[in-house]
C-alpha cells in the first residue's frame, strides 16, 4: 500500500521510545514520541520545515520564541519553520505521549531512539 495507515492514538499511547519514525514520505514524516517526567525535546530550530505536534497523554509546556504555554492531552501545536521551540513534560510522574509530523522529513527513515540521550548522540553524528 502506498502511504501509511494505522491507529495513531493506540500507537502513540503504546510507544515508550523517545522517538520512533513510523512513516517517511517525500514531503512529510510521522513520528511517535514519549517524554519521561521532566524530560524535554531540547530547544531547537528547524529552518526549513514546519512541525505539527498532537498530545495523546500527559501535560507539558510548549515554548516558542520565548513564549510559554501549558498544553495537555488532546492539544495540537504547530511550529512554523524558523521558530525556536521546546516541549517539556511538566509531570513529575507521568510520561508525555505524542506524535509529530515534520514537513519535509527530518530524521532518517526507520529511526528509533529508545532514550533522549540516544537521540542527542545520534543527532551529533547526523
Amino acid at each position: 500500500m502506498v502511504g501509511y495507515v494505522g491507529h495513531i492514538e493506540q500507537l502513540t499511547l503504546a510507544n515508550n521510545n523517545f522517538r520512533q519514525v513510523l512513516f517517511t514520505g517525500e514531503h512529510c514524516q510521522l513520528v511517535v514520541m514519549c517524554l519521561q517526567p521532566g524530560e524535554d525535546i531540547g530547544m531547537e530550530v528547524h529552518h526549513n520545515l514546519d512541525q505539527f505536534f498532537r498530545l495523546d497523554a500527559g501535560e507539558a509546556k510548549v515554548v516558542m520564541n520565548g513564549e510559554e504555554r501549558p498544553v495537555k492531552d488532546g492539544d495540537a501545536i504547530v511550529v512554523p519553520a524558523g521558530t525556536e521551540h521546546n516541549l517539556i513534560n511538566t509531570s513529575s510522574s507521568e510520561p508525555l505521549k505524542l506524535y509529530t509530523v515534520y514537513s519535509p522529513p527530518n530524521h532518517p527513515d526507520g529511526t528509533v531512539h529508545a532514550t533522549r540521550a540516544e537521540a542527542m548522540a545520534a543527532e551529533e553524528h547526523h
